[in-house]
């Protein structure tokens, strides 16, 4: 193995953990998740939440769902025929991919209505975004790969990465 594909795998090891340690994971709605008790102004309140973070709503399936909405007008109303997406999983898990303002809602019949609807609204972060699987990062572009050897490791390395990330 040569020194650069070393070198390499060390940077790549190196991103995995400041990416894990600068993104973080929210439960919406925090001990009490995604129900209709919740405050969830309150618990937006005072939190920042990056680009990389991730949320994750809790519930019971089959008695809530997860409806992001099109924009603040459709929050505002409760508009659920504007959905841009729809889970059900009772452990959804949405990655904030970049700067702006999102609307989610509970899409049972009347819950959006009660309060059930959080508007999170992502910051520009320092955690650094992980690369596309079907584009090359900059760094695996510029790296002198000298053997087979050493292409094994990267490949091997990307994959246990792809792994670590969405184990975090």
């Amino acid at each position: 193995m040569t020194m650069d594909c070393r070198v390499f795998l060390v940077l790549v090891f190196v991103a995995l953990i400041v990416e894990g340690a600068l993104a973080a994971q929210h439960i919406v709605g925090g001990s009490q998740g995604w129900e209709e008790s919740t405050d969830f102004n309150s618990w937006t309140s005072g939190k920042k939440f990056k680009v990389g973070d991730q949320l994750v709503f809790k519930y019971t399936s089959g008695l809530h769902s997860v409806v992001e909405l099109a924009g603040e007008s459709a929050y505002k109303n409760c508009d659920l025929g504007s959905a841009l997406d729809s889970m059900n999983t009772g452990n959804d898990v949405v990655k904030l991919s970049k700067v702006g303002t999102r609307y989610f809602a509970c899409g049972t019949l009347g819950h959006c209505g009660q309060g059930m609807k959080v508007k999170i609204t992502t910051e520009a972060g320092t955690a650094p975004s992980t690369p596309d699987s079907s584009s090359s990062s900059p760094a695996a572009s510029s790296a002198s790969i000298h053997s087979s050897a050493c292409s094994f490791v990267l490949v091997a390395a990307l994959v246990a990465s792809s792994l670590l990330y969405y184990m975090l």
